[in-house]
């Protein structure tokens, strides 16, 4: 019996242009990709596929990356496309942009940073390497969620990022981090 491979994830940390081609890098944070590969551009911006021309890993070509490795992916067929730090690369098909979810939200402290949220608070979410701002709403009866407390929120983003379900999310309220989210539900 063989194991299911998860299928290729790679968040955008900084993206370098050599000519005509695109390399972006950063962590895989899962599976693996191969030179030849399609792979596709999930972000703000409308889903892309391009080609894997080339992995530069610290400054050498190799053939193939996996999880947990640094690397430098050189695409072709993103010519003219805004790729920057909060995009996702990842196998066509595995992740989606979504500007809606439902979270499971835990403030912090006072003493560490948490405040009260209520309905129509815009917080400030960290999704791997993107930075998005979105509006909170809380169910009825629930509102304000005080510090140290958990609740279910709805959140629409600003823009669509890549999400999935069980995605834990750091937020920021004020200007200071005020506690964590898990995505329960996208749409």
């Amino acid at each position: 019996m063989s194991a299911v491979e998860e299928p290729f994830l790679m968040p955008v940390e900084v993206v370098f242009r050599r000519g005509r081609q695109t390399m972006p890098t950063g962590r895989i944070e899962r599976g693996r990709v191969r030179t030849g590969d399609e792979v596709q551009l999930v972000g703000p911006d409308r889903a892309l596929t391009a080609h894997v021309t080339g992995i530069d890993l610290h400054g050498r070509h190799v053939d193939e990356a996996s999880a947990g490795m640094h690397v430098g992916l050189l695409l072709h067929g993103t010519a003219g496309t805004a790729v920057g730090r909060g995009h996702v690369l990842a196998a066509p098909g595995a992740i989606d942009a979504h500007h809606r979810f439902t979270a499971d939200l835990a403030l912090l402290s006072e003493a560490d940073g948490g405040t009260e949220v209520r309905t129509g608070d815009r917080l400030q979410f960290h999704v791997r390497t993107a930075t998005v701002l979105g509006v909170v709403t809380l169910p009825p009866g629930a509102d304000p969620l005080q510090p140290l407390h958990q609740g279910t929120v709805t959140v629409a983003l600003d823009h669509p990022v890549a999400l999935e379900t069980g995605r834990r999310l750091a937020f920021r309220h004020h200007a200071r981090a005020a506690g964590t989210a898990t995505v329960t539900r996208l749409g």
